[in-house]
């Protein structure tokens, strides 16, 4: 794969995307709608995510939970590689479900990034399996080895969009936004919709998220774009539904996140 290249292949297993970088791009905090695993293949980079900042070198397992708010950076001038896999989050809860015999406690993965070379090996099978249309026998197996062995919590629940806990007030402010990202939302709306002041709701979803308000709701934007992209939209139609001002806008944005334009992800998808 050439550098600063982003590739989404053609996966066999229903609901997981396969894709493999190699790339120097600093990724802006972001959020996935999925689970991710995957492997670094070479070099290093630096990442804060929800369970701190963690540095992950050639061979380590990386992995990011639904709604984690994590982003990405290069150690050093060197590109480094790696291969994810983003599964849907019925799959992890029907494979969760298999291996805990139905009960229901919550799925997710512990570390953002260790040194498991088993793991590691288990992940690139599955990657290779899925990608080269290996029987569905064989994935099923490396998948429910794979989560078996990722996992911290067996089961699952799929996490809300707020975080189990979070204040009714703040829960209603960023229903406000999950409703309808593209909403031309002000802070007095938020501030309303939580019956706190607009102080108060600006620390409390920033304490909560990770993320200002104004953050979260782009983020929110993001992954309605993704999903519209996925299912076909044009893009001058993704930008204007998503909330954006307009298609340079979004086009920014999802580089930032993502490392790849809306147009490279469109054609990748329609390729999946």
């Amino acid at each position: 794969m050439s550098a600063g290249q982003f590739l989404m292949q053609r996966s066999a297993i229903p609901g997981v995307q396969a894709v493999a970088a190699c790339s120097s791009h600093a990724f802006a905090r972001h959020t996935h709608e999925q689970f991710g695993i995957g492997v670094m293949r070479r070099g290093a980079q630096v990442s804060h995510s929800g369970r701190g900042q963690v540095k992950a070198g050639p061979g380590h397992v990386i992995t990011v939970n639904p709604g984690e708010v994590h982003d990405g950076a290069p150690i050093g001038s060197a590109l480094r590689a790696w291969q994810m896999l983003y599964l849907d989050l019925s799959v992890v809860a029907d494979a969760a479900a298999d291996i805990r015999q139905g009960r229901p406690q919550q799925y997710e993965f512990e570390h953002p990034a260790q040194d498991r070379p088993a793991l590691a090996r288990d992940v690139l099978a599955l990657y290779a399996q899925a990608t080269a249309g290996t029987s569905p026998l064989a994935c099923d197996a490396l998948l429910l080895r794979v989560l078996a062995q990722a996992s911290v919590a067996q089961g699952i629940h799929p996490p809300p969009a707020p975080r189990p806990g979070v204040p009714a007030s703040v829960r209603h402010a960023l229903a406000l936004i999950d409703d309808d990202p593209a909403a031309p939302l002000s802070l007095a709306d938020l501030a309303a919709a939580s019956d706190l002041s607009r102080y108060q709701v600006l620390r409390a979803i920033s304490r909560v998220t990770g993320l200002t308000p104004h953050a979260y709701q782009m983020q929110r934007r993001l992954l309605l774009a993704r999903r519209l992209i996925r299912q076909g939209a044009a893009l001058a139609d993704v930008a204007a539904m998503s909330g954006f001002a307009d298609q340079s806008h979004m086009t920014r944005l999802f580089v930032r996140a993502y490392g790849v334009s809306p147009r490279r992800y469109a054609m990748a998808a329609g390729g999946a």
